[in-house]
């Protein structure tokens, strides 16, 4: 299975650069056709995993993956699976 990763601990305090960053690596998996993109966030507050969420939570990027998944054994890492 083809994966892609998005480390974002270096930029986590860098707003617009994280949003570039979420739309790059969504837009690579959907032409390359990639199952699934582990976004890892990291633990820390929680912030910037809600910032994440709610960026893959907006309808014209929820319409582009089949489903996200929370890691349950990790809370720093999603999961994006695509079809």
């Amino acid at each position: 299975m083809a994966k892609l990763k998005l480390d974002l601990h270096d930029i986590y305090n860098k707003g617009n650069e994280i949003e570039m960053e979420l739309h790059s690596i969504i837009r690579e998996a959907v032409m390359r056709k990639i199952e699934l993109v582990e976004i890892i966030p990291g633990k820390g507050s929680g912030q910037l995993k809600k910032t994440v969420l709610r960026f893959l939570n907006r309808p014209e990027i929820k319409a582009l993956y089949h489903r996200l998944e929370k890691d349950s054994n990790n809370f720093g890492r999603v999961f994006i699976h695509f079809k």
